[in-house]
């Protein structure tokens, strides 16, 4: 089902917000690839009040969207409670060495993924993220050579390209 964004009323008690930068990307990506709202439609109670997807009912009028997906949750009161709560749980973790090893930064950048190994300028008084860029098929070779040697990857480099 799709209806006018203006027709859905935003949860006065969501507990989740976003900011700027990020409300921009989330614009953005509802832009770029809208049929994915048809996967994760706007999930809303019998009295048309978000349960589900606030930030993007949000971004989809900011986007201009004439209707969105919505899908109407019959629960109770404390249903609907811990519905916007598990909702917005993030349970997993990302795997950062398969995401820099088998998938593109910038697709992932663009997505909207922030990417903390990603500096554009080193930055002073602070570690800094050195990646490394070779095929996929070379990645047990390099894993195995590092374990050669005494230390932590990072203490191997450092010997291999004289800094220590």
């Amino acid at each position: 089902m799709k209806i006018s964004p203006y027709k859905i009323k935003l949860n006065p008690d969501n507990p989740r917000f976003i900011r700027d930068e990020s409300f921009n990307k989330l614009v953005q990506s509802i832009k770029d690839f809208p049929e994915m709202l048809e996967l994760r439609p706007i999930v809303v109670n019998e009295d048309m009040v978000v349960l589900g997807g606030n930030m993007r009912l949000r971004a989809c009028k900011e986007a201009g969207l004439k209707e969105v997906p919505y899908i109407v949750a019959h629960l109770t009161e404390q249903e609907e409670k811990e519905f916007i709560i598990k909702d917005n749980l993030s349970m997993g973790e990302w795997d950062w060495e398969e995401l820099a090893n088998t998938w593109d930064d910038e697709d992932l950048v663009e997505w909207g993924l922030e990417m903390p190994f990603i500096d554009e300028e080193p930055k002073q008084n602070q570690n800094n993220i050195l990646k490394l860029k070779y095929p996929a098929e070379e990645y047990e070779k390099v894993m195995d050579a590092l374990s050669r040697h005494n230390g932590s990857p990072e203490e191997v480099v450092y010997k291999l390209l004289g800094l220590e």
